[in-house]
């Protein structure tokens, strides 16, 4: 009589280990004793040959929980960059379309914010890269497939034609180049205020790439409802109709974006409810809101309701970008973020 096999229940009908090692993962099986049936899927066991899992599947990870990709390594200056050249895209697109619609008096104020936001963003980049000459050699090649090669060329074109228009609206300088430069720069705007949420989706940071699709949307919004809210401070009441519906909807359309962007990570988008990025979510929510009803409710009446409320929705903008550069942060951190994804798309592909 020959001995048990190893791994095999031969002898007492005890656990035993090592036998299955399907995709990897080790498993335990326990026999059911004779005359009774395998037990139910609902209670944690597998009725595949009366076999019952003992130890159950567990969320993805890595070796040792370490991080399976690594974390950005960008500071403070490329999220205020994020706001500050979406301000920038957003006032040049509401100053182009109202001096083409006759409202000069907006478009004098719109100006102004769309030349220092354009002026500070190179100061924002360079503070990152670390040495000016690190931006300055970007410029010597155009890579049409590089996010980043394309932003810098938008940005450098924004800058030059938002100097000339401003210069035209302001003081009536260059009577030929400044309406040209106020058109090159309308159409450059919406460019500058969404290439960089293009920017962060080409990498393999998973809050970024998974919301592809829905960042650049959630940027425009954020973008305009920023620009809105700079004029509607610094525009006349009587002139400042325009900015403060345009705050109001870039607001709600800020919202909508970040909720249906959330709904679509699945559980990536657990990032945005935990943590910082968790914190600044919430309070961009909160600030967004508020400032965008006091713009509408009393900002054509009193000046507070107009400084309140805009500023509101600035910092609304502002903790936006930031929330979202934080989640990124931490879903880089979790392993499970960048496994599950992965195996979500491996299955979709094999079914």
């Amino acid at each position: 009589m020959s001995a048990p096999r190893e791994g095999s229940n031969e002898s007492d009908g005890s656990p035993v280990s090592g036998g299955d090692r399907r995709g990897g993962e080790r498993r335990m099986v326990e026999r059911d004793p004779p005359g009774q049936s395998a037990r139910s899927p609902t209670n944690g066991s597998d009725r595949r040959g009366g076999e019952r899992r003992m130890v159950e599947r567990d969320r993805p990870r890595s070796y040792a929980g370490r991080p399976i990709i690594k974390e950005p390594v960008w500071t403070w200056e490329i999220p205020t960059y994020f706001f500050v050249g979406g301000l920038a895209g957003g006032s040049t697109v509401l100053a182009a379309l109202s001096d083409a619609s006759g409202r000069h008096e907006l478009a004098r104020r719109a100006w102004p914010v769309s030349l220092g936001a354009a002026a500070v963003s190179p100061v924002l980049l360079i503070s990152d890269l670390g040495r000016p000459e690190r931006f300055y050699n970007m410029l010597r090649m155009a890579k049409v497939t590089s996010p980043m090669s394309v932003g810098t060329w938008i940005l450098t074109g924004l800058s030059g034609s938002t100097a000339a228009a401003t210069a035209h609206s302001l003081l009536g300088w260059l009577p030929r180049l400044g309406p040209a430069s106020q058109a090159t720069a309308g159409l450059l705007g919406p460019f500058l205020a969404t290439y960089t949420a293009v920017l962060v989706a080409d990498t393999a940071v998973p809050a970024w790439h998974e919301a592809r699709r829905q960042l650049p949307f959630l940027f425009a919004a954020s973008s305009a409802a920023s620009a809105g809210a700079a004029a509607a401070i610094l525009a006349p009441p009587a002139h400042a109709g325009p900015a403060r519906r345009l705050a109001a909807i870039g607001a709600t359309g800020e919202i909508a974006a970040a909720e249906a962007m959330r709904r679509r990570l699945g559980d990536i988008g657990t990032v945005y409810r935990e943590g910082a990025a968790g914190t600044l979510s919430r309070l961009s929510m909160c600030l967004s809101i508020a400032g965008a009803g006091l713009l509408c409710a009393a900002g054509r009446r009193s000046r507070a309701a107009r400084l309140v409320g805009g500023a509101a929705v600035l910092a609304g903008s502002a903790a936006q970008r930031f929330a979202v550069f934080r989640a990124g942060i931490q879903s880089a951190r979790d392993p499970a973020h960048t496994v599950g994804p992965q195996r979500r798309r491996l299955s979709e592909s094999s079914s």
